[in-house]
């Protein structure tokens, strides 16, 4: 048998009770005679809880906190979890080995709280592992080149599991939750949404994009650059879950495979910026430089000559956007950026709209029977997203959910 890694996220690993029943799925793998990898997250919310620390201590200085320090902070959290893996399976009867991300020479770019994995050291893992160890690492971080400990972003212990399938030539990456799989909406919303057996690294990565919160974008990249195949389940027992993989034939025949609602929008509208080749390409240089990814970029020429350009980020980028926008702006001489965070974006996704035609008509007619007014649409080869008033975000979704019937297998 092969590699397999696994992973585990925090609400997994919540409690001693909860380390010691992913210790057993761990132990169990390796009695099938597998060589396991295991990645983890911080604990619960322990994230969430040092990020209210860190602004508790910074109180009222001006801006956030240096973003080198929260990383050396927040990755402290998993280093935690690691630890308490490791015990649980030598409680258990089984040798184990814990890892930071730096000592397995996990090596990111310099952009912290939200790094990129450059490359991947299997070394001192394919050591532990020939040994007989289970090797646990801690996800959502890195280092530097230069050694400054790196995170990677919301969602990053995903990129951790899959880029160590990746590099390792796993047989599969399991990524352990607190759900059953991937649905065709959030069970939180949608009553009647249904767990997906099976759905394409593509489908995965635009319903990540618009989101879907189970799985980081990156993490589906780099499980499609490596034909990586990722097994979603639930930590608390033993269902099927949801695989994903490359696209198959019979994939093409479901036009839509899902929905998503991504509620933490923010729209950018910058006005009476200059009407001039390169002014946009300036503008979204520098934003693309501070590693902030927008969407649904619409501009207007106004008749004054100048010209209105609109786009959407994350609310979380917004403070790190104002700063190099308002810079920008001076220095073109000219313009007003206005923020609106009372957005949403609802979407469809499926592989079959490749061949299919009336999938946009049928979305429209569901959210114009549900008085929600479409403030922008955008659209990829298998995606199809509305821009809305974040107060009609829900009821939007489950209006499209059962306008294509996804609540039926």
């Amino acid at each position: 048998m092969g590699i397999i890694v696994q992973k585990f996220g925090g609400t997994s690993v919540a409690t001693a009770e909860k380390i010691h029943r992913a210790a057993k799925k761990v132990v169990a793998a390796k009695q099938a005679g597998h060589k396991v990898v295991v990645v983890v997250s911080a604990m619960g919310h322990t994230t969430d809880e040092l990020i209210a620390l860190a602004k508790n201590v910074w109180g009222t200085a001006a801006g956030q906190p240096p973003k080198r320090e929260m990383d050396q902070l927040l990755a402290t959290g998993e280093q935690v979890t690691i630890a308490l893996i490791a015990m649980a399976l030598a409680a258990q009867g089984h040798e184990a080995i814990s890892f930071t991300g730096g000592q397995i020479g996990l090596i990111t770019d310099a952009f912290h709280s939200k790094a990129r994995i450059q490359a991947l050291d299997t070394k001192k893992i394919v050591n532990e592992l020939d040994k007989g160890k289970i090797v646990i690492v801690a996800g959502f971080q890195g280092v530097t080149e230069s050694g400054d400990v790196t995170t990677l972003g919301r969602g990053g212990s995903n990129a951790s599991l899959v880029a160590l399938g990746a590099v390792l030539k796993a047989d599969v990456c399991e990524n352990f939750t607190d759900v059953d799989g991937i649905y065709t909406a959030d069970p939180r919303i949608v009553p009647d949404a249904r767990l997906i057996k099976e759905i394409s690294y593509d489908e995965m990565m635009e319903l990540s994009s618009v989101g879907a919160s189970v799985l980081q974008t990156r993490a589906v990249e780099f499980a499609k650059k490596y034909n990586v195949p990722i097994h979603v389940r639930n930590s608390q027992h033993d269902g099927p879950g949801t695989m994903i993989t490359a696209e198959t034939k019979a994939m093409e025949h479901i036009v839509v495979s899902g929905c998503a609602l991504k509620k933490d929008l923010t729209r950018v509208t910058l006005k009476h910026v200059p009407d001039q080749p390169g002014v946009v390409a300036q503008i979204f240089s520098v934003v693309g430089e501070a590693n902030i990814v927008v969407d649904d970029i619409i501009q207007n020429t106004m008749e004054d000559g100048t010209a209105n350009v609109s786009f959407t980020v994350e609310h979380g980028d917004v403070a790190d956007l104002k700063i190099v926008v308002d810079k920008k702006l001076k220095e073109l001489g000219g313009g007003s950026a206005i923020y609106d965070a009372n957005l949403a974006k609802v979407s469809v996704v499926g592989v079959g709209m490749k061949q299919s035609t009336g999938v946009a008509t049928k979305m429209f007619g569901a959210l114009a029977r549900e008085k929600v007014n479409i403030q922008n649409i955008s659209t990829s080869e298998i995606r199809i997203s509305c821009i809305i008033a974040k107060a009609d975000a829900e009821k939007a979704l489950k209006a499209v959910h059962a306008a294509f019937d996804l609540g039926k297998a």
